[in-house]
């Protein structure tokens, strides 16, 4: 699995030549602008109410008197640290939501980006398909539908995790990995159309090839470190970086 990682990670590198070769930058700056618009403005309501969220719980459960009752250090921090990771966990459900909308919305233009990204590296010439295009952003949207379900349970089961102290302190590391999984599957996922793979041969491929999907979501979400510029290139890295890995690990 740790190759497999490496040469998803490698294939951002080679999306970057590639863009700049085959001159994509229309196809990747229109639509990373919308993306990064959107990212801001769900980011900062996300914040927001997952601060009411925790402050509602706190308040609620009557936990903030009883900790000003014992005025304990020890229990201050390790529940101020609890409420950290409750609040990191929340914003990467609500992320893995925002994201999967995105998905869903830019379906086509994934499809097409794969496609375009397939058809120049093997020097074929794909025609251009409305009815195919379409076809491949259908199964895409199905796709991210199935995958928001199932994120969407583990997220569930490591918030209710994030309150059990000390092991509770890892379910943002596992939420990682989980929405990295999950996100590079469905960049993954429109080069198994073309393959003529069915929903069910793609999920096995991935889940035997695990590393090509979590080194795929790994860089992604590491973009988002790079303000604005990180947040434009994502998507569309993400999906050419896919594809590249894809066409790697066959050879």
């Amino acid at each position: 699995m740790l190759k497999e990682i490496v040469i998803a990670i490698q294939s951002y590198i080679e999306a970057h030549h590639f863009i700049v070769k085959h001159r994509l930058w229309k196809w990747i700056i229109i639509p990373g602008l919308f993306y990064a618009i959107l990212f801001v403005v769900s980011m900062y309501l996300f914040g927001k109410t997952s601060t009411a969220v925790i402050d509602y719980l706190t308040h609620t459960t009557g936990l903030d008197s009883w900790l000003q009752k014992f005025q304990n250090s020890w229990l201050g921090f390790f529940f101020t640290f609890a409420g950290i990771i409750l609040w990191l966990i929340q914003m990467m459900f609500y992320f893995s939501l925002f994201k999967y909308i995105f998905l869903i919305i830019g379906s086509p233009i994934f499809a097409y980006l794969s496609e375009k990204t397939e058809a120049i590296k093997e020097g074929k010439d794909f025609p251009f398909n409305f009815f195919q295009l379409m076809k491949d952003a259908f199964r895409g949207i199905k796709l991210a539908l199935r995958n928001t379900v199932w994120q969407s349970v583990y997220m569930i089961a490591l918030f209710l995790l994030s309150f059990i102290p000390v092991i509770g302190w890892i379910t943002p590391l596992i939420a990682i990995l989980v929405e990295c999984y999950y996100y590079g599957f469905s960049m993954l996922d429109y080069s198994f159309e073309r393959q003529k793979l069915s929903p069910s041969e793609s999920i096995r491929f991935v889940s035997l090839h695990k590393g090509l999907a979590i080194g795929n979501g790994i860089v992604f979400y590491l973009m988002h470190g790079l303000l604005i510029i990180g947040w434009v290139l994502a998507p569309a890295y993400a999906v050419i970086a896919a594809t590249l890995s894809l066409y790697k690990s066959r050879k």
